[in-house]
């Protein structure tokens, strides 16, 4: 006699009943670009669906999120004014302080804002820290980050998630906030974030290219199996809250091995390159977006994420109202 595991499968009723894993817009996070300036939904080329946002035009969104039931929004800003320093990264006035600001005396606590804590976005030469003869100093760089960290707890985020890859990033955010009151703030860490090709739509949305060489000094090459246990230890120490790897696809295996050595929420970066990618099959109509983006879900929530940054948020929370 042969095992007939088909038994299980043979029909939607069965399947749905003894399945194990969920998908629901509370796990999910919806990135956000804000620019300065006034009337402006930039629609980003290269990332179909996607806009940047002017304060007086967000609310069109914001609106459009609560109806769909998503209240988890990570915020990247893009300034007018770059400098060496990145000091409008820091700067009570910067775009996402005052986004901030805004979110939270239009809707109070309808949103819980998570706030990307990074220099690469804010200064002229591209890259997440201080220059010291083309190279990014970590030591000096810390106090920059801790700063943008307490900007963003002062103007009332929820969670603040550091990318720079600086090592002590997250002792040192966690002292600045403790010092300040802001204990009860959570940190979500780019523990195991890759330097990818996957990155390149958001460099495009955020303008945050470097002008010259590339990130692979800080970020962490792809190339190895287990680099990556040092840094979700080192984070688990400083005081990180969250564990998040970024890519997702290309490093389910990455989400696996972490959700095996770690007791913190995981979260994955379903990043801007895998986004598009689908999107640009789905519009040749190479592939059903659909049923690609939901496997690629998940994918991701069965390597072991137990929250997923995604662009596809409001497509999924549309597939899943009309089930």
């Amino acid at each position: 006699m042969f095992v007939r595991t088909r038994r299980l499968r043979r029909n939607a009723l069965t399947r749905e009943m003894v399945k194990n894993i969920s998908i629901e817009t509370s796990s999910l996070i919806y990135p956000l670009f804000i620019c300065e300036g006034e009337n402006i939904k930039s629609e980003i080329e290269s990332m179909p669906e996607q806009f940047r946002y002017s304060l007086d035009r967000l609310n069109e969104e914001l609106d459009d999120l609560l109806k769909l039931g998503i209240n988890n929004i990570l915020l990247f800003g893009i300034p007018a004014h770059k400098d060496e320093v990145g000091s409008q990264a820091y700067d009570k006035e910067g775009i996402v302080q005052k986004a901030i600001r805004h979110i939270r005396k239009n809707y109070s606590d309808k949103f819980l804002i998570v706030t990307d804590v990074c220099m690469c976005e804010y200064t002229s030469h591209g890259h997440c820290g201080i220059l010291h003869h083309h190279d990014v100093d970590n030591d000096e760089t810390l106090e920059y980050i801790a700063k943008i960290a307490l900007s963003h707890a002062e103007a009332g985020a929820d969670i603040i998630a550091p990318s720079d890859m600086m090592d002590g990033r997250i002792a040192k955010i966690r002292e600045i906030l403790d010092e300040n009151n802001f204990k009860d703030i959570p940190i979500m860490a780019y523990s195991v974030k890759y330097s990818s090709a996957y990155y390149g739509p958001f460099r495009d949305a955020a303008d945050s290219a470097p002008s010259f060489g590339d990130r692979k000094t800080y970020q962490m090459d792809f190339r190895s199996t287990n680099n990556f246990y040092a840094e979700v230890e080192a984070d688990t120490q400083e005081g990180a809250d969250f564990i998040m790897v970024k890519p997702a696809m290309a490093y389910l295996d990455v989400i696996k091995s972490v959700s095996e050595v770690t007791h913190l929420p995981i979260v994955a970066y379903n990043v801007s390159g895998e986004y598009s990618m689908v999107k640009a099959a789905a519009k040749n109509n190479w592939i059903d977006e659909k049923k690609i983006v939901m496997e690629n879900i998940f994918a991701i929530k069965r390597a072991g994420a137990d929250i997923i940054i995604t662009y596809h948020a409001k497509d999924i929370a549309k597939w899943l109202i009309t089930k």
